[in-house]
């Protein structure tokens, strides 16, 4: 664990220094006024993918490795009604090498660099991003669930598609980021959903059918497990790991609660809002179904991204002379949350590697 204390303010700091040195921008569409000084921002960013991409534990990473090392990946073995996205990238990795060390650290810097660049670009406040990026535990689930964050980092690198409301090109995106992962074609029929305006009836009528989901959960998750029953992810009806934190539900939900309280004055800071709201939205409603099976916390995984470029925009909806204390306690919370979340959720959090060795 203390290696990724000394990353997150590692990290931290850096970026700030990046903000510190920040170049003004014409006033841009989505409400940004600066730009972040590249170098310290890359040098950030590079902390994070070589504590990620030296690891070889932490969730899933030992599966992968192994499956690495003795998996024989050929063009002729290719199954294309899979996820063969993933299969190809280890094909031609192995090429290179059979040491599965390769394997962790491209997709590790791939993850990794598809987000930071897309927080460098849109997000009101670089470091803070990165910060959250770390403290809400997005960067411990990146290296667990290796194909899946792949995946969603993918579609976060299409943030600007969403933004925009090009659909054509967002689509192509969910389609490539699908032969690494199936279930990202989630996206499809939510993209329509997260374009409508925010904080209308629609948005609560998400919320109360989340709740009835909850309330109802013992019937529906019969019909939903069935359905997929027959798929590759068939085998996730017989998990019975329990649900997801209430606290990190908690967590979760708080800033969307400011979010609602200031909304007349984000509208008025970046108008094109509504997508990141609504998805970090969607993210709270999966994380409160995910309370009665911890299964549904894996969508999550392509939700939990944008409440990182929302948080920073909240600092902005208090008085100016309350928004630095304002800044302080998200620190201070977000630093609360990521130590009960290492030390106690996950029972202590262990960081493995061959070359990083605190």
């Amino acid at each position: 664990m203390e290696i990724l204390l000394c990353t997150l303010f590692l990290a931290y700091g850096v970026a700030l220094y990046s903000r510190i040195l920040a170049h003004p921008l014409p006033l841009s569409e989505y409400g940004l006024r600066y730009r972040p000084s590249w170098l310290p921002a890359i040098l950030a960013s590079m902390a994070l993918v070589l504590v990620a991409g030296l690891r070889n534990n932490i969730g899933d990473t030992f599966s992968y490795m192994h499956a690495y090392r003795y998996g024989v990946f050929t063009w002729s073995s290719l199954d294309f009604s899979k996820d063969f996205g993933f299969n190809i990238l280890q094909l031609l990795l192995k090429q290179i090498s059979d040491d599965p060390q390769l394997l962790v650290f491209v997709t590790a810097t791939v993850t990794t660099g598809l987000i930071v660049r897309i927080l460098y670009r849109y997000s009101r406040m670089y470091e803070l991003s990165l910060y959250l990026y770390i403290t809400t535990g997005m960067f411990t689930t990146s290296m667990n669930g290796i194909r899946q964050f792949l995946a969603a980092a993918i579609l976060f690198a299409g943030t600007r598609y969403l933004l925009n409301g090009d659909w054509k090109r967002f689509f192509l995106l969910v389609l490539f980021a699908s032969t690494v992962h199936r279930s990202a074609l989630v996206l499809l029929p939510l993209y329509f959903l997260v374009r409508a305006p925010a904080w209308t009836k629609q948005t609560f009528l998400l919320i109360g059918g989340a709740i009835l989901i909850v309330l109802g959960f013992n019937q529906i998750s019969g019909t939903v497990f069935s359905v997929i029953q027959d798929t590759q992810y068939g085998h996730y009806s017989s998990f019975s790991e329990g649900g997801a934190s209430l606290v990190r539900v908690l967590v979760a939900a708080a800033p969307l609660a400011i979010a609602f309280y200031g909304r007349h004055k984000l509208k008025l800071l970046s108008p094109q809002l509504d997508p990141i709201i609504n998805l970090s939205l969607l993210n709270v409603l999966v994380l409160l179904i995910a309370t009665q099976n911890w299964i549904f916390a894996r969508f999550t995984i392509y939700f939990g991204l944008y409440p990182l470029l929302l948080i920073p925009w909240l600092v902005k909806v208090f008085r100016e002379k309350d928004q630095k204390l304002f800044y302080y306690v998200l620190i201070l919370f977000y630093l609360l949350f990521f130590l009960y979340e290492c030390i106690i959720a996950y029972g202590g959090l262990q960081y493995g590697s061959r070359y990083l060795v605190f």
